[in-house]
């Protein structure tokens, strides 16, 4: 009774595993369906983020009173990041995140303390008195 079952069921369960593991042929996307990708989804937040981080750093007092000073308009600049391209705003934002401030000092001090933990702890130095 088994045997005739296993006889059955063998080629069917074949016969549906490999029809299920071929590809299936879908029709291809057309551009104005309406759906976004996730690539046009990160691109498209990261610009965003990108104008926040500049207009977070044009809105702080310090850089006010410089713009001020450099003779420049604050709505002057303002008007001109508004005009700037999505790839001219990422390249921008980058150059805000290079350059140096004091949280980049505050992180420098806080990784050299980080590795001289680790190498106390591991016995390389002796420089903690508490990881003993």
């Amino acid at each position: 009774m088994m045997k005739k079952l296993y006889r059955y069921l063998s080629p069917l369960l074949i016969a549906a595993l490999v029809l299920g593991s071929l590809p299936v042929a879908a029709a291809p996307a057309s551009t104005d369906s309406g759906l976004v990708s996730t690539q046009e989804a990160l691109t498209t937040e990261r610009v965003q983020q990108d104008r926040e981080r500049i207009h977070e750093v044009l809105a702080r007092d310090d850089v006010q009173q410089q713009l001020v000073a450099q003779g420049v308009d604050p709505a002057q600049v303002e008007a001109r990041v508004a005009a700037l391209s999505d790839a001219e705003a990422a390249q921008m934002a980058e150059q805000l995140e290079q350059l140096p401030a004091g949280a980049s000092v505050v992180g420098a001090l806080f990784a050299v303390f980080v590795i001289l933990l680790v190498t106390d702890i591991l016995g390389l130095t002796d420089v903690y008195p508490f990881t003993r």
